[in-house]
């Protein structure tokens, strides 16, 4: 193991963060997030099971690597459980923590069977019962067995969003230990990371038609193959530009793809230049998305599965007005909050709700889901007076999940748990 060490005066009892990997991710910008926020009162020593992902979000709090690796087989894959298990209790027993607070599902289940005394914190980020990659056999033991067999040995789970709140209580997880805290964003670094000049070729790509954009890693999750087929149906109807920001392995899929149809493409080779006239432009992973967002005239979420998507509220503080899927789970919860618990699905139509549009997930075997959003980017396109209206409800509703708000819930999280305060509902 190894550690990175650095002083603290926090006056409060300690704390283990726990999670993964440190890479590029949405659970690890929340991790480094609440990270900074809880070492502002305690001493915390983030835990992570290797470095092979880097280091995307440092913090200045001390940092240990479990050094166990991932992979391999069925025996490889129990091994790596067991040593993690193992070095977390030793951890536990020198650092003595008053709580371990787990991020992702492999770190709940480490910080729920090691030993080392403290109580245990669980954040869970994603939906479980929507979520691809949980199927199978394997899939079910988890749903079936693991979850609500060892989250009901937590002294408490956060949940980003009600909706994977009311998924666990499904699940079989006590109601009693649940409870929901959104994420929250910074408004004013985004904005002003959002101020950040473009270079010339930059300032080319909104010189044109009005621009779509849409932000996350090129994967199954984040769903951008349909929303290719719509952008290619759109511009049969009017001009615009598609930007895509992030990267992944679906990248060169979705570079074929979008050029199948006919489309211009710019994904960075070819000797071509990002200020050459193209119809989707491929941008790769940006240190600050923001200063591109901002000069969009729609910010557009397809995803197949979520959280409480960090990009959606990103793009809502950048005053962006937000077009997304009503997918499980997040995005409802940020535009239609009044409807959580009753709405219809799945959505077969345009829905506006009091901060922004919810439409169907887009399916390429669903030809109407496309439909629908070809016909509402049309309409949106051309009524840039409901595109000023999204844009200022958006900036109201960034505004209920500022640092102060939502930070002051998980210090009141934190303090019940480990009992220095009167207990606080999240």
């Amino acid at each position: 193991m190894t550690s990175d060490t650095v002083s603290s005066s926090a006056p409060n009892p300690p704390i283990v963060m726990l999670i993964p990997n440190l890479g590029f991710g949405g659970a690890q910008r929340v991790f480094h997030d609440h990270a900074v926020l809880l070492g502002e009162e305690h001493s915390v020593t983030e835990v992570v099971f290797n470095r092979d992902n880097g280091h995307a979000f440092p913090t200045g709090n001390r940092l240990i690597s479990l050094d166990v690796p991932g992979g391999g087989g069925l025996v490889a894959k129990l091994t790596h459980f067991l040593s993690r298990v193992r070095r977390l209790t030793a951890i536990k027993r020198r650092l003595r923590p008053a709580v371990t607070i787990s991020h992702l599902e492999g770190a709940d289940y480490v910080n729920l069977l090691a030993g080392g005394g403290g109580k245990r914190l669980l954040c869970i980020h994603g939906s479980k019962r929507h979520d691809a990659n949980i199927r199978g056999l394997l899939g079910a033991i988890r749903l079936r067995l693991l979850i609500p067999l060892l989250y009901n040995r937590a002294d408490r789970i956060v949940t980003v969003s009600k909706e994977i709140e009311e998924e666990l209580v499904a699940l079989g997880v006590r109601p009693g230990l649940i409870g929901t805290i959104h994420n929250f964003f910074d408004r004013a670094a985004i904005r002003e990371r959002s101020m950040a000049p473009l270079t010339g070729d930059e300032r080319s790509l909104f010189d044109g038609p009005p621009v779509l954009v849409t932000s996350g890693r090129l994967a199954q999750q984040k769903n951008q193959a349909p929303l290719i087929a719509v952008f290619a149906e759109l511009v049969k109807r009017t001009p615009a530009r598609l930007l895509i920001i992030g990267d992944g392995e679906l990248r060169q899929p979705l570079v074929q793809q979008a050029r199948g149809l006919g489309l211009r493409v710019y994904d960075g080779t070819g000797g071509a230049s990002v200020a050459d006239d193209h119809d989707v432009t491929f941008l790769g992973f940006q240190d600050n998305p923001f200063r591109l967002q901002r000069h969009a005239q729609l910010f557009l979420l397809p995803s197949a599965w979520e959280g409480f998507p960090m990009v959606l509220g990103e793009a809502m503080a950048c005053g962006l007005p937000i077009v997304s899927a009503d997918c499980p789970t997040g995005p409802r919860e940020f535009l239609a909050p009044a409807t959580i618990g009753h709405a219809v699905r799945p959505l077969r139509r345009a829905e506006a709700g009091e901060y922004g549009l919810l439409l169907p997930i887009p399916a390429e075997r669903d030809p109407a889901s496309i439909q629908v959003w070809v016909d509402t980017l049309e309409r949106l396109l051309g009524d840039e007076r409901e595109r000023r209206r999204m844009a200022e409800r958006s900036l109201v509703r960034a505004g209920d999940f500022t640092r102060d708000k939502v930070g002051a819930q998980w210090r009141a999280a934190v303090a019940e748990v480990i009992g220095t305060s009167p207990a606080t509902s999240a």
